[in-house]
C-alpha cells in the first residue's frame, strides 16, 4: 500500500467558444466547480481535472495517471448520444462533452478504474453503457416531482428509496435520512444492460442511482443527486462523505493490488 494521496481525475465542464464573450473571446474554457475539489480533498485525496486528449496523448495515456474517475454534473446529455432526436430545441445537450466523457467511462471500465458519477455523470455512465434518458422529466413523466427548481437550487429536496442488497445500502445502512437534493430535469429512462437500480424516487419512480452488477465487476456507481453540495455534517440528507469514502476505498484497493 502506498502512502501517497489518491489521484482522482474529475471530468471537465465545457464553456464552448463564444465570439460574444468578452473574456477569452472565441476560446473554449474547461473547468471544475470548486465544491467537487473540496469534496475530494476533504477525504484526503487529490483532485485533478482531466483534459481532452490532444497530440500524441490518448485517453488511455491520460487515465493511466489516475486512481479513480469522478464524473462532474452540468450540461444536458445530447439525445443523439443515446440514439434519439431532441424533443425540444431548447434541450440540445452537449455532444462534444458527451463524446469526451463517454470515452472516459469506457476506458475506465476496460482498465478497471473505479468510477463515481454525479447527476449528469450518472446519466453519462448509463448512456455510455447502452442505456437511455428522459430528455425532460416534466414533459415525459406526467405527475413527476419537481426535480429542478432554479429558485432554491440545491435546497430542493425529496425522499429517496434505497434498494435492498445494493451498494448504497452497504454505504448507508438502515439508519439514514432517506432524503437527497435534486437539481436535474433529465433522468435515466432505460437502465443500461448489466446495471442494477440502486435507488429511486418513491413518488414518481425516477431512477436516482445505478451500479454495475457483479462481484467481480469494475466499480461503477452513479447517483442522480449532488453530494458535493451537501454539508459534511448534514443530518437531513444522505452523507456525502460516506459515499466519497466508499469510492476512495475502492480506488485504494486497486492501488494496493498493483
Amino acid at each position: 500500500m502506498t502512502g501517497r494521496p489518491l489521484r482522482i481525475g474529475i471530468s471537465a465542464c465545457f464553456n464552448h467558444a463564444d465570439p460574444e464573450r468578452p473574456l477569452f473571446k472565441g476560446k473554449t474554457l474547461v473547468y471544475v466547480e470548486e465544491s467537487m475539489n473540496e469534496w475530494v480533498m476533504r477525504l484526503g485525496a487529490m483532485p485533478f481535472m482531466i483534459p481532452r486528449a490532444h497530440g500524441s496523448f490518448s485517453v488511455k495515456d491520460i487515465l493511466s495517471g489516475f486512481d479513480g474517475l469522478l464524473l462532474h454534473g452540468g450540461s444536458d446529455v445530447a439525445p443523439q448520444s443515446y440514439g434519439e432526436e431532441p424533443i425540444d430545441e431548447k434541450w440540445p445537450g452537449d455532444p462534444i462533452r458527451d463524446a469526451y466523457e463517454i470515452e472516459l467511462v469506457k476506458e475506465c471500465v476496460e482498465a478497471d478504474i473505479p468510477i463515481l458519477g454525479v447527476c449528469r455523470g450518472a446519466q453519462v455512465i448509463n448512456v455510455a453503457m447502452g442505456g437511455t434518458l428522459y430528455q425532460d422529466i416534466a414533459t415525459q413523466v406526467p405527475g413527476a416531482l419537481v426535480h429542478r427548481n432554479w429558485d432554491v437550487y440545491e435546497h430542493n429536496h425529496h425522499d429517496v428509496a434505497i434498494a435492498d442488497d445494493s451498494v448504497l445500502k452497504t454505504i448507508y445502512g438502515e439508519d439514514h435520512p432517506g432524503r437527497i437534493n435534486s437539481i436535474h430535469h433529465q433522468a435515466i429512462k432505460d437502465i443500461a444492460p448489466g446495471f442494477r437500480l440502486e435507488a429511486h424516487s418513491p413518488v414518481d419512480n425516477i431512477v436516482e442511482a445505478v451500479c454495475l452488477e457483479g462481484d467481480d465487476a469494475p466499480y461503477v456507481l452513479g447517483v442522480q443527486w449532488h453530494p458535493e453540495f451537501i454539508e459534511a455534517d448534514s443530518t437531513e440528507l444522505l452523507s456525502p462523505d460516506l459515499l466519497m469514502q466508499h469510492f476512495l476505498d475502492a480506488a485504494r484497493s486497486k492501488v494496493s493490488d498493483e
